[in-house]
Protein backbone atom coordinates (compact mmCIF):
# COMPACT_ATOMS: atom_id res chain seq x y z
CA UNK A 1 0.00 0.00 0.00
CA UNK A 2 2.82 2.70 0.88
CA UNK A 3 4.89 1.64 -2.15
CA UNK A 4 1.24 2.26 -4.67
CA UNK A 5 0.90 5.79 -2.49
CA UNK A 6 4.74 6.59 -3.60
CA UNK A 7 4.07 5.75 -6.84
CA UNK A 8 0.83 7.70 -7.41
CA UNK A 9 2.46 10.94 -6.04
CA UNK A 10 5.60 10.61 -8.14
CA UNK A 11 3.06 10.51 -11.30
CA UNK A 12 0.86 13.17 -10.16
CA UNK A 13 4.61 15.28 -9.38
CA UNK A 14 5.62 14.39 -12.58
CA UNK A 15 2.65 15.39 -14.82
CA UNK A 16 2.05 18.74 -12.65
CA UNK A 17 5.31 19.58 -13.51
CA UNK A 18 4.59 18.15 -17.50
CA UNK A 19 1.54 20.82 -17.31
CA UNK A 20 3.46 23.74 -15.40
CA UNK A 21 6.37 23.98 -17.76
CA UNK A 22 3.89 25.14 -20.62
CA UNK A 23 6.29 23.54 -23.36
CA UNK A 24 5.55 20.35 -25.57
CA UNK A 25 8.82 19.27 -26.99
CA UNK A 26 9.52 19.89 -30.58
CA UNK A 27 9.26 17.50 -33.12
CA UNK A 28 9.43 18.52 -36.74
CA UNK A 29 11.89 19.07 -39.07
CA UNK A 30 15.24 20.21 -37.29
CA UNK A 31 16.13 24.09 -37.78
CA UNK A 32 19.27 24.06 -39.76
CA UNK A 33 19.47 27.88 -39.70
CA UNK A 34 18.48 31.16 -38.45
CA UNK A 35 18.14 33.58 -41.11
CA UNK A 36 17.99 37.26 -39.57
CA UNK A 37 17.24 40.09 -42.50
CA UNK A 38 17.88 43.42 -40.13
CA UNK A 39 16.50 46.32 -42.85
CA UNK A 40 13.33 44.21 -43.22
CA UNK A 41 13.09 43.15 -39.49
CA UNK A 42 12.25 39.75 -40.13
CA UNK A 43 13.56 36.59 -38.96
CA UNK A 44 13.31 32.71 -40.60
CA UNK A 45 14.00 29.26 -38.85
CA UNK A 46 14.77 27.26 -41.94
CA UNK A 47 15.33 23.64 -42.36
CA UNK A 48 17.75 22.86 -45.22
CA UNK A 49 16.75 26.42 -46.70
CA UNK A 50 12.84 25.96 -46.70
CA UNK A 51 11.22 28.71 -43.98
CA UNK A 52 9.84 26.71 -41.09
CA UNK A 53 8.65 29.96 -39.69
CA UNK A 54 8.91 34.00 -39.67
CA UNK A 55 8.85 36.03 -37.00
CA UNK A 56 8.85 40.29 -37.14
CA UNK A 57 11.74 41.29 -34.66
CA UNK A 58 12.90 44.02 -33.29
CA UNK A 59 16.80 45.10 -33.07
CA UNK A 60 19.31 47.14 -30.77
CA UNK A 61 18.47 50.81 -30.40
CA UNK A 62 20.69 52.02 -33.39
CA UNK A 63 19.90 49.00 -35.87
CA UNK A 64 22.10 50.80 -38.73
CA UNK A 65 25.14 49.38 -39.60
CA UNK A 66 27.41 46.18 -37.77
CA UNK A 67 27.98 46.20 -34.03
CA UNK A 68 31.65 47.30 -33.01
CA UNK A 69 31.77 48.15 -29.83
CA UNK A 70 29.74 47.71 -26.36
CA UNK A 71 26.90 49.85 -25.79
CA UNK A 72 26.52 51.00 -29.58
CA UNK A 73 23.11 49.61 -30.01
CA UNK A 74 23.58 47.91 -33.08
CA UNK A 75 23.12 43.93 -33.76
CA UNK A 76 25.87 42.36 -35.14
CA UNK A 77 26.11 41.25 -38.46
CA UNK A 78 27.60 38.08 -39.54
CA UNK A 79 27.55 33.99 -39.24
CA UNK A 80 27.70 32.85 -35.27
CA UNK A 81 26.17 29.72 -33.72
CA UNK A 82 23.73 29.53 -30.86
CA UNK A 83 25.63 28.34 -27.80
CA UNK A 84 23.59 29.18 -24.90
CA UNK A 85 20.07 29.11 -23.40
CA UNK A 86 18.15 30.77 -20.63
CA UNK A 87 14.87 29.31 -19.44
CA UNK A 88 15.59 32.39 -16.63
CA UNK A 89 16.72 35.22 -18.97
CA UNK A 90 14.66 39.09 -17.62
CA UNK A 91 13.89 38.78 -21.13
CA UNK A 92 10.92 36.21 -20.71
CA UNK A 93 13.39 33.28 -22.70
CA UNK A 94 16.60 33.97 -24.33
CA UNK A 95 18.67 31.88 -26.75
CA UNK A 96 22.60 33.53 -27.41
CA UNK A 97 24.62 33.80 -29.94
CA UNK A 98 28.31 33.24 -30.04
CA UNK A 99 29.24 37.07 -30.56
CA UNK A 100 32.02 38.29 -30.17
CA UNK A 101 34.19 35.83 -32.69
CA UNK A 102 37.67 36.51 -33.46
CA UNK A 103 37.20 38.93 -36.29
CA UNK A 104 34.66 40.82 -33.88
CA UNK A 105 37.17 40.76 -30.74
CA UNK A 106 40.15 42.47 -33.22
CA UNK A 107 38.00 45.12 -35.25
CA UNK A 108 36.52 46.41 -31.51
CA UNK A 109 40.13 46.35 -30.27
CA UNK A 110 41.87 47.89 -33.29
CA UNK A 111 39.17 50.93 -32.46
CA UNK A 112 40.31 51.21 -28.68
CA UNK A 113 37.18 49.03 -27.46
CA UNK A 114 35.52 46.44 -26.25
CA UNK A 115 33.31 44.15 -28.50
CA UNK A 116 30.92 43.93 -25.95
CA UNK A 117 28.48 40.30 -25.61
CA UNK A 118 25.61 39.19 -24.38
CA UNK A 119 24.03 38.97 -27.46
CA UNK A 120 20.37 37.01 -27.42
CA UNK A 121 17.38 36.10 -29.77
CA UNK A 122 14.48 36.70 -26.63
CA UNK A 123 11.06 37.78 -25.26
CA UNK A 124 9.74 41.00 -23.89
CA UNK A 125 11.38 42.42 -20.72
CA UNK A 126 9.16 41.46 -17.82
CA UNK A 127 9.35 45.01 -16.23
CA UNK A 128 7.65 46.03 -19.74
CA UNK A 129 6.04 45.01 -23.33
CA UNK A 130 8.04 46.30 -26.01
CA UNK A 131 7.05 45.98 -29.61
CA UNK A 132 7.23 47.45 -32.66
CA UNK A 133 10.26 49.70 -32.15
CA UNK A 134 14.01 48.68 -31.91
CA UNK A 135 14.65 49.21 -28.68
CA UNK A 136 17.50 46.16 -27.20
CA UNK A 137 20.86 46.23 -26.54
CA UNK A 138 21.74 44.84 -29.53
CA UNK A 139 19.77 42.02 -29.28
CA UNK A 140 16.78 40.26 -31.29
CA UNK A 141 13.69 40.64 -30.08
CA UNK A 142 10.22 38.63 -30.90
CA UNK A 143 6.99 38.50 -28.47
CA UNK A 144 7.12 36.22 -25.90
CA UNK A 145 4.53 33.29 -27.30
CA UNK A 146 6.53 33.54 -30.78
CA UNK A 147 10.19 32.77 -27.99
CA UNK A 148 8.30 29.70 -26.42
CA UNK A 149 8.60 28.08 -30.06
CA UNK A 150 11.64 29.23 -30.85
CA UNK A 151 13.23 27.87 -28.03
CA UNK A 152 11.82 24.96 -28.24
CA UNK A 153 12.66 24.50 -31.91
CA UNK A 154 16.30 25.94 -31.97
CA UNK A 155 18.94 23.77 -30.57
CA UNK A 156 22.64 24.63 -29.24
CA UNK A 157 25.08 25.12 -32.37
CA UNK A 158 22.44 25.98 -34.81
CA UNK A 159 23.80 28.69 -37.16
CA UNK A 160 22.55 31.99 -36.89
CA UNK A 161 22.97 34.55 -40.26
CA UNK A 162 22.56 38.28 -39.58
CA UNK A 163 22.37 40.31 -42.57
CA UNK A 164 22.31 44.39 -43.06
Amino acid sequence: MRALIFALLGAITLIVAGCSSGMKPYTGPEVTRIAVYKDARKMFLLHNGKILKSYNIDLGFAPEGDKKVKGDGKTPEGHYRIDRRNPNSDYYLSIGMSYPNASDVAEAKALGQEPGGDIFIHGESKNKSFRGTDWTWGCIAVSNKEMIDIYRMVKLNTIISVYP
